[in-house]
Parts: C-alpha cells; sequence; structure tokens
C-alpha cells in the first residue's frame, strides 16, 4: 500500500513511514555515473560561487568611495543569490550542497554515506581553490593589497566570539538545508533554494563584521589557499570547527528532536 506523505503544516500522518537512513559504507556509489556526475556538479557549483563572491568583495573594496561600492548589503545579497542560483540549478544532480557543513550534516543526518560525504567535500574545497585562483588571475593587483576576502577574526573580536559567530550562523543554515528538504514537505521546488539562500544572505548580514563570515570551510578553505596569509591561517581552524560544530547541532537537532512521532 503507498503510503501518504502529509501536506505542508499538517503533522504528519500514522502512515507516514520516514526513510531509511543512508548506509555509512556503500561501495556500490563508485559504480554509478551518478556519483561522478554529482561530484563534477559541486566542483563547478563551488567555483562558480567563489569566483563571483570573492570578486564581489574584491571589487566593493576597491572602491575608494564606499558609497560606490555595494557594500555589505550588496556581498551578503551576492552570497546568497549565488547559493539559490546555484542550488537551483544541481539540486537534483548532487542535492546542491557547494558546502562541507552542509554536506556533512547530511551525514550526520544519515541522508548520504560517508564515501559521498568525504567525496563531496574534497571537490567543494577543490572547486573553491580554483573560483578564488581566477579571482586573483583576473583581479591581480586589488585582489592581494585588498585582502583577498579570506576570512579572519575582525579587530575588536576574540576567537570565542568568532567561533560562536560561526556555530550560530552554520546552524541555521544547515537546519533550514534539512527542513527543506525533509520528505514531510510537499513539493517545494523552487521555494527550497530560495529559503536557503536567504538564510545565507542574512547569516552575512549577522556575521561579516566579525569573521567576514565563513559558514562555509570550502569558502574560507579556498580564500586561505589562495591569499596564504598567516593571520588567515592562525584563525583558520575556526571555520572548519565552527561550521562543523553548528552543522553537528542542526542535524542532530532536525533527525532526533524534531523527528517523526510515534
Amino acid at each position: 500500500m503507498t503510503k501518504q506523505r502529509s501536506r505542508v503544516g499538517e503533522t504528519p500522518t500514522k502512515d507516514y513511514v520516514e526513510p531509511p537512513p543512508a548506509p555509512i559504507f556503500d561501495m556500490e556509489e563508485l559504480k554509478l555515473g551518478s556519483f561522478y556526475q554529482a561530484l563534477i556538479a559541486e566542483f563547478i557549483a563551488t567555483l562558480l560561487f567563489l569566483y563571483i563572491t570573492i570578486a564581489t568583495v574584491i571589487g566593493h573594496k576597491k572602491q575608494a568611495d564606499p558609497c560606490n561600492g555595494v557594500g555589505i548589503l550588496g556581498i551578503a545579497w551576492s552570497f546568497g543569490g549565488m547559493i539559490f542560483i546555484l542550488a537551483y540549478c544541481i539540486g537534483g544532480i548532487s542535492g546542491g550542497h557547494i558546502n562541507p557543513a552542509v554536506t556533512f550534516g547530511c551525514f550526520v543526518a544519515r541522508k548520504i554515506s560517508l564515501i559521498k560525504a568525504v567525496a563531496y567535500m574534497v571537490a567543494q574545497c577543490l572547486g573553491a581553490i580554483c573560483g578564488v585562483g581566477l579571482v586573483k588571475v583576473f583581479m591581480k593587483a586589488p585582489y592581494k593589497s585588498l585582502g583577498g576576502g579570506a576570512n579572519s577574526v575582525a579587530p575588536g573580536y576574540n576567537k570565542g566570539s568568532a567561533l560562536g559567530a560561526e556555530i550560530m550562523g552554520t546552524f541555521a543554515l544547515v537546519y533550514t538545508v534539512l527542513s527543506t528538504t525533509d520528505p514531510r514537505r510537499g513539493a517545494l521546488d523552487v521555494l527550497g533554494p530560495l529559503a536557503v539562500g536567504f538564510t545565507v544572505f542574512m547569516a552575512h548580514l549577522a556575521t561579516i563584521p566579525i569573521t567576514g563570515t565563513g559558514i562555509n570551510p570550502a569558502r574560507s578553505f579556498g580564500a586561505a589557499v589562495i591569499y596564504n596569509n598567516e593571520k588567515v591561517w592562525d584563525d583558520h581552524w575556526i571555520f572548519w570547527v565552527g561550521p562543523f560544530v553548528g552543522a553537528m547541532a542542526a542535524a542532530v537537532y532536525h533527525k532526533y528532536v524534531l523527528k517523526v512521532p510515534n
């Protein structure tokens, strides 16, 4: 008998059956062409994401008069808008993660296997390095002098504050991703990527003054590798630990606190 799916806004029915968790190790995935298509999609999407967003950051800082640049609001729109566009484009191919923290959260929630999670993270980090590398090639002079779009703790804040900001920003992001992809919801189509992109936008408004906003280890890693600055590397652990802690907390909250009632 076909199990009934509850509509958006309704309490799940007793007939609803939660999908089985993804296996931790699934070697059969390595034999599927779709697995490698997903890796390519994640690589290219992360490359495009970093190229557009870091170029926006550098272009804004290059303006002698801050009023002529896009400002913090424009930078936030750049990051959020690109996530919306790219997640919508590749959502049906790879799930549209474009972020190791999102991938880690999906793994903790048992939505993907460990093999896929690790492969996605590698593809995302490589894509980020290439994307920022292109920014450096095309904007070489301002790139180095204006900070390379790299994440670090801003003056006036300590590393504890920065870590907390990264945890909270990533929690909001991964919670949104898991909620919009919850099978208890109806088909959302464009609304899912839109919600995720808007969450990225809001997180940037809150955390740009503190860390420049990471909430995406690939974004922070790609910028750090290409810019290669001592201060950036000293703070870099924050942009892995914070997002991974936030992602784990969001996954546990969604999977176990908001689980389907018996």
